[in-house]
């Protein structure tokens, strides 16, 4: 059995150094967004923030610092908020899908509502960081409109946006995340029986960390690649540019 490519489990990873922008309310931080299948994970390597989230449970604001380690479901509203120094390993769920489109920005409702509309504000054109920044701003004045209300309409309008990638989105989860548990599966299986094949094919791997960094969601971004199927509609650019 040859190992799959890519990184244990179909998981992405990158490092993240957040932005230090002020924004409306006096905050420095990130772009409110929302993943509607993946799990994300935060592990804190150097200075302190928090992360805001709101959820059909509520809005919360959790403390991060170094050797922290937050974690969210899909459905998570998130926006980093950087205090000193925010840097952070991002760790995300099934081989790429946030790269495919997974993620969703809380621009205000009329934005939604109109998928050019949103294509237009949320892709970077011209300069990057006043692109990035103008773009934070407007998720964020949906974001501060969410808190009060309308989350489920938000839910709606976020399913309508990427409906027509979720059969990419299936491919790629089929041929990253689930192929990976299934041949840990016929591992077992072949241990059970007494075959050890599958040792043979051990090896090393390694991923260079990324020289440049790109304007993300969250602040400037190294991302370190990751395989997906040649059929996805997408070629595959760094998280958070979608």
């Amino acid at each position: 059995m040859t190992p799959l490519p890519g990184l244990p489990g179909g998981v992405g990873i990158s490092g993240l150094t957040v932005y230090d922008w002020e924004a409306a309310d006096g905050l420095c931080g990130g772009t409110p967004h929302m993943h509607l299948v993946c799990s994300e994970a935060y592990v804190v390597i150097h200075g302190e923030g928090s992360v805001q989230t709101l959820t059909t449970t509520g809005f919360a604001d959790t403390p991060l610092h170094p050797g922290d380690v937050v974690w969210f479901a899909p459905g998570t509203i998130h926006r980093l908020v950087n205090t000193d120094g925010l840097r952070l390993v991002v760790l995300m769920q099934n081989s790429g899908l946030p790269e495919a489109g997974d993620a969703v920005f809380t621009f205000p409702a009329p934005v939604l509502a109109d998928p050019d509309a949103y294509q237009a504000a949320a892709v970077l054109t011209g300069d990057h960081a006043a692109a990035a920044r103008r773009r934070r701003d407007l998720a964020l004045e949906g974001f501060l409109a969410l808190r009060e209300g309308g989350l489920r309409q938000f839910h709606s309008a976020a399913h309508r946006l990427k409906s027509d990638l979720l059969d990419a989105w299936w491919i790629r989860w089929r041929d990253g995340p689930l192929a990976a548990t299934l041949q840990t599966g016929c591992q077992l299986a072949a241990l059970k029986a007494g075959d050890l094949s599958h040792l043979d094919h051990g090896e090393v791997s390694r991923l260079e960390r990324p020289e440049d960094p790109v304007f993300g969601m969250c602040g400037l971004l190294h991302p370190y690649p990751v395989p997906g199927p040649p059929t996805s509609p997408h070629p595959h650019p760094p998280k958070e540019l979608f």
